[in-house]
């Protein structure tokens, strides 16, 4: 009987996933912006503990409250996964030859990013003028690409670097201070909190570039999907119910949920997510990820992350990482890949199979 009993141990251990076998937890990381809150209410309310029993994985969901410091906690793997923008997965572990995958695509800034001044009216108005704003983020890519839209470039402004803590309380405290890059909750704080300021240029300006993703080791997904599997399959069925799709009661009680999460209320919580649009579907999602616009976009991030230096000093050209997107076409050095847009898991969940 012992005998049997070793071998149907055994036997199970070979039908579990290798992470059931060695005890291992998988760590994510997330901080406080509208678009991640629901990484944190998933695993709050049971949803990623139900999908990750499904696969056999154990996942553990933590909130960093340093943006920068949870992308170098996935750098140096303290971290499997970590919700970033899309461009901050390029330049910091990517750019640091860290292999790097995105497999989730959850929302993109429909306005939560934007440009105010105290003194203009429009974007051509900053030539000559300085600009405030946390230098080499997505705010310094939407300045470029303001500029850029309007027949300037980012050697027509003088920037200088403040970071996203201190911004707000600077617009609005000084005089000194007449043009700031901001993303919400700070860029509504801030054009509230000064008499005729005015938000001349924002992300909806250029829908689908300041998209927010997970990110996750390249190869923790080749030799882990199941992994994968269950936190894409969770994050869906968290999208019904804060789509409504599983009834208004239950997105009222989410919404609420995330806006205390966020420490805010339900008020200020709603207006972000007016002006974010959450891939709900994943269908829209993959629509995302395989399109030749999402290839545009990348060529223009990698252009800004070379010329203002993200790639390091040893980049001769922006060409100097390979991003690989789902239809194996290489954008950049194909000995170098060191991004890769994967919309596998994205593409299980519209055909049911997660």
């Amino acid at each position: 009987m012992r005998r049997l009993a070793i071998a149907a141990l055994a036997a199970l251990a070979f039908a579990l996933p290798a992470s059931a076998q060695d005890g291992r937890t998988y760590r994510v990381g997330y901080n406080i912006y509208v678009g991640f809150m629901p990484y944190g209410w998933m695993a709050d309310n049971g949803i990623l503990d139900k999908w990750a029993d499904k696969y056999g994985v154990e996942i553990e969901v933590i909130q960093v409250n340093d943006y920068v410091g949870g992308i170098n906690q996935f750098v140096a793997r303290d971290l499997d996964a970590m919700a970033v923008a899309s461009m901050d997965g390029l330049t910091i572990p990517a750019a640091g030859g860290v292999d790097t995958t995105i497999a989730l695509a959850g929302d993109f800034s429909n306005g939560n990013d934007g440009i105010l001044s105290k003194t203009v009216d429009d974007i051509k108005g900053l030539k000559g003028e300085t600009v405030h704003l946390f230098e080499l983020t997505v705010s310094h890519y939407l300045l470029s690409r303001a500029l850029e839209e309007n027949g300037l470039s980012l050697r027509d402004v003088n920037t200088v670097n403040i970071t996203d803590a201190d911004i707000a309380p600077a617009y609005i405290g000084s005089s000194d201070i007449s043009h700031a890059v901001a993303w919400n909750p700070m860029l509504m704080a801030m054009n509230n909190g000064v008499e005729g300021s005015k938000r001349i240029f924002d992300s909806s300006s250029t829908p689908e570039e300041i998209v927010d993703v997970m990110l996750f080791h390249t190869d923790t997904v080749a030799e882990h999907p199941e992994f994968v599997k269950a936190f894409v399959g969770a994050w869906y069925e968290t999208m019904e119910i804060m789509s409504g799709k599983k009834g208004e009661e239950a997105q009222a009680a989410m919404i609420a949920d995330l806006a205390d999460m966020s420490g805010g209320t339900v008020e200020d919580y709603q207006a972000q997510l007016d002006s974010t649009k959450m891939y709900y579907d994943a269908a829209e999602a993959y629509d995302l990820l395989t399109s030749d616009r999402h290839k545009k976009t990348w060529d223009f991030v990698r252009t800004f992350s070379f010329d203002v230096g993200l790639f390091g000093e040893s980049a001769p050209d922006k060409n100097f990482i390979g991003i690989e997107f789902p239809d194996g076409e290489i954008l950049g050095d194909p000995d170098n890949v060191q991004l890769r847009i994967n919309a596998d898991f994205t593409k299980m969940a519209i055909d049911g199979e997660l």
